[in-house]
């Protein structure tokens, strides 16, 4: 019989042991090793049946053992100094505030996707772990973040396979009175709501959930609530699922829904409010809008609360591929916006105008949101420096007449959270070396450039860490395989091979992400013979194990994965290459520290940084991978492999792949696998060692979450707040109507002469030229504006290379013509073909780069030309 309803029944806890459901409910958790193995001593049993996860442990535990615990002195005593420690953790002074200056009070940080922890299922892939472990980092960093998100009742899927190896998906129904959560109350008692009006008189209402990721609160915006009608509320059922009006309905739930509940949340709980918004991809850019309209309703002009909100807000683009970025038929996005739906203050167009594709190259007919957010943040960034440039090439139309590289998007690379990602044994290796504290501080904090100490390991005990944590990875394998077979059909009686699945003493290689077709899952089935010799080797085999799930709607990427699937079911190899199912966080944290070798290839530079080689790396694991996101800018022979790329503009895609596929072959043929199964004097592959402690001891503390997070706050969340904080409603006013005299003027500025005291096209090095410009400035006075000189190297079609950028004097004017006059010094501070040209930008006080606004006056073609401005 089926229940006609659901209910969730919470158990007593004797009095002794309430502490045990704070705990359960704090997801510290998930990356504090003692409060885990206190939870796993409550019950063994229960715990692994519960899958870790302390809310269901506490709601299956017999009430007999509980009462038993309660008497139990010993266990007592373990939980007040677990719950002691927590709450020192809560309330103690960390990095953040010790810091010096004026940093935000605090940082709203909006993202689409959270991966805290398996036992709450609210990430898809990379960009919800990043945003997980985003906010585990600021916890143990005391960075005062608030973490905005949606509640999904279907999380994203669970992934099978069929008996032919084609994926199925499942979507289990989520429970929040089962998950790490409580419902934000207002002060009568009441669920906290907040409510958006839709087209045609209707609302989206949704119930606001709080999680407690260490010292951060995390909003969860939840629609499937009573008031709603039953579309409404399904905009939060799936991530990543529904049409294009879903999605926008999400996104708006997301953006505008997020930044009332942080209001709410701060008005219940005295949290200070935020000064800076941080939109994690462009999914949330709707905040924005959120936060004029706030302004508006205080009195400020829309331009003026433009500004105000552009000042403390930053953008973190995740996506090197138009393609990947959501974006919104016109109509659409207009039938949401106005008098009859929601934000009715604010003009449609000026709504429709933030995110249009209004540049060359664009299609102006559609609403991008990754746009928005770039037009809604005086702060931009990347995540890998390889990424950043292919951000700015990839958004450039937003700023015409500026090169690629001048596009004011900078770079802040990802890391990982340390604490949830290094294996308890390899933690324990370490602290064994420096002390328990010190190496929780360098996972947690970081700041140090090289972790000295693993020099002091010696090898016998590294070499026997990575046999056990292979050994673990495989009875993982068997266990997780053996269950996938059963889901196939497959009897116990067939099943006999599974024993003999991977062997603990192989070399082992891990390849687990999403399967879009850019990352290549096949790839490594280029060649299948050859794949064949290399895994059935006689002296020198390899064992690989593959993860990874297909969009639902991508028929191409789940024909990658059968593929993949039916050749690791070949009789012949299925001892050698597994594909595991359903990958996710409880999976990954045991694949990583299990593998020797973390393969990843990409076609460059489409992966925008790639974190799973981080977690790798963390762990001991060598990295093996294309030269794209982090190992672009990292990569050293000492820690792992490049794998060469044929990524020239004549080479086609099948081309490309055998280049690379047997790049790859080779080096696992000729450098991999000698390096690994080589003996030394010792009996242990000591130049294998070699690379594994270097790995860990000058990449590990890069890689982390705590250098990544440090690097926001210093580099984009304090510049933000002082930037906030300048833009009074006074200050506001006064920038929206200088950009706007600007533009307007702009037309009527050039550069007019432009003369040198150099007499010849050649000059010695370390020479300095006197330059001249007269510039004609319209409407505009010298305080609008920034003459520049701009010099450097030039290539072959006299583009200026590597520039340096000096600022020129006004000197006089206006002349009879209405000219001014600039002039300043010209350095020849390098050798070989040399050019310069000049340049007129806004300038203000309130803007974050001078180009900022997009405007730039340079020499017309006839100039260049009478001026003889290139000098070689």
């Amino acid at each position: 019989m089926k229940a006609i309803r659901r209910l969730t029944v919470r158990p007593v806890l004797p009095d002794p042991l309430r502490p045990l459901s704070d705990l359960a409910r704090n997801l510290r958790w998930s990356w504090h090793p003692e409060t885990r193995d206190l939870f796993q001593s409550v019950d063994p049993e229960c715990w692994t049946a519960s899958g870790r996860d302390p809310v269901r442990l506490l709601g299956t535990v017999p009430p007999a053992r509980l009462a038993e615990l309660a008497e139990d002195r010993r266990f007592l005593r373990r939980l007040t100094a677990v719950a002691d420690d927590l709450d020192h953790y809560l309330s103690g002074d960390r990095w953040y505030q010790a810091q010096s200056g004026r940093l935000p009070a605090a940082v709203a940080y909006f993202s689409p996707e959270f991966g805290i922890t398996a036992a709450l299922p609210q990430y898809s892939g990379g960009l919800g772990i990043l945003a997980g472990d985003h906010l585990k980092a600021a916890s143990d960093l005391g960075v005062p973040l608030v973490g905005v998100g949606l509640l999904y009742r279907h999380g994203y899927f669970r992934q099978s396979l069929s008996r032919d190896g084609w994926q199925q998906e499942h979507y289990p129904v989520l429970d929040p009175h089962e998950l790490p959560l409580a419902p934000l109350k207002e002060r009568d008692g009441t669920p906290a709501h907040v409510a958006l009006a839709l087209p045609g008189g209707r609302e989206l209402r949704a119930r606001v959930w709080l999680a407690r990721v260490g010292r951060v609160p995390l909003l969860l915006l939840d629609s499937d609530v009573e008031e709603n009608d039953p579309g409404e509320r399904g905009v939060t059922d799936r991530l990543y699922g529904g049409g294009s009006e879903h999605r926008l309905l999400q996104e708006m739930l997301l953006g505008i829904g997020g930044v009332r509940a942080v209001r709410t949340y701060c008005r219940l709980t005295g949290h200070a409010a935020p000064e800076v918004f941080h939109t994690n991809e462009g999914h949330a850019g709707f905040l924005g809008l959120e936060r004029i309209a706030e302004l508006c309703d205080e009195g400020l002009e829309f331009g003026a609360a433009l500004e105000a909100v552009r000042a403390g807000t930053v953008f973190t683009t995740h996506t090197p591929v138009p393609a990947g970025i959501d974006r919104f038929d016109r109509e659409l996005v207009a039938r949401h916006f106005g008098p009859d739906s929601e934000l009715p203050r604010i003009d449609v167009e000026r709504v429709l105008k933030l995110g249009m594709e209004t540049y060359p190259g664009g299609e102006p007919n559609l609403f991008n949101m990754a746009v928005m957010g770039l037009r809604l943040a005086q702060r931009a960034n990347g995540v890998s420096l390889l990424h950043g440039g292919v951000s700015r090439g990839m958004f450039a139309g937003l700023w015409p007449g500026f090169d690629a590289e001048e596009v004011p998007i900078t770079s802040v690379t990802n890391g990982v959270h340390a604490p949830t990602w290094v294996a308890p044994e390899v933690f324990r290796l370490g602290a064994r070396q420096i002390g328990v504290q010190r190496a929780e501080d360098a996972l947690a904090v970081g700041g140090s450039d090289r972790w000295d100490s693993v020099a002091d390991i010696p090898d016998q005990d590294i070499w026997e860490l990575r046999r056990t944590l292979r050994a673990q990875l495989v009875e993982e394998v068997r266990e997780r395989l053996r269950a996938s077979w059963r889901q196939r059909g497959a009897g116990t009686a067939e099943l006999g091979w599974i024993d003999d699945v991977l062997d603990p003493d192989v070399l082992t290689i891990g390849f687990a992400r999403r399967v879009p077709s850019y990352k290549r899952l096949t790839l490594m089935l280029r060649d299948r013979d050859r794949l064949m010799e290399l895994l059935l080797h006689p002296e020198r085999p390899i064992q690989i194990v593959v993860a990874g799930k297909a969009h639902p709607a991508d028929d191409g990427g789940k024909r990658l994965v059968q593929e993949l699937v039916r050749f690791a079911d070949d009789p012949r190899v299925r001892h050698r290459i597994v594909f595991l199912p359903d990958y996710g966080m409880a999976m990954a944290q045991k694949l990583y520290p299990g593998c020797d070798i973390w393969l990843n290839n990409p076609l460059r530079p489409l992966e925008a940084c790639g974190t799973s080689g981080m977690k790798a790396a963390l762990n001991g694991c060598l990295n093996l991978s294309v030269l794209d996101g982090w190992w672009d800018e990292w990569y050293q022979p000492d820690f792992g492999w490049a794998i060469p790329t044929a990524d020239g503009a004549g080479t086609d895609p099948d081309r490309r792949d055998a280049i690379e596929a047997n790049a790859l072959y080779d080096l696992l043929e000729q450098r991999i696998t000698p390096r690994f199964y080589e003996r030394g004097a010792s009996g242990l592959p000591d130049r294998w060692l070699e690379m594994v402690r270097r790995t860990l001891s000058l990449l590990g503390p890069k890689v982390l979450a705590g250098r990544m997070v440090r690097e926001y706050v210093e580099r984009l969340y304090a510049p933000a707040a002082e930037a906030h904080r300048a833009m009074d409603p006074d200050s506001a006013r006064g920038l929206a109507e200088w950009k706007a005299r600007v533009r307007a003027a702009w037309p009527g500025v050039s550069v007019d002469h432009v003369e040198t005291s150099a007499a010849t096209s050649a000059a010695e090095l370390g020479a300095t030229l006197a330059l001249r410009v007269r510039v004609r400035l319209g409407d505009l006075a010298p305080e609008d504006v920034e003459v520049q000189a701009v010099s450097g190297r030039v290539d072959s079609e006299d583009r200026i290379t590597d520039a340096a950028k000096v600022p020129l004097k006004p000197v006089g004017g206006p002349d009879l013509e209405g000219r001014w006059a600039y002039e300043g010094p010209l350095a020849l501070d390098r050798t070989g073909p040399f050019g310069y040209t000049v340049r007129v930008l806004p300038a203000h006080r309130l803007l974050a780069s001078g180009v900022e606004t997009g405007l730039v006056a340079v020499p017309s073609g006839d100039l260049v030309e009478a001026a003889g401005l290139l000098m070689r």
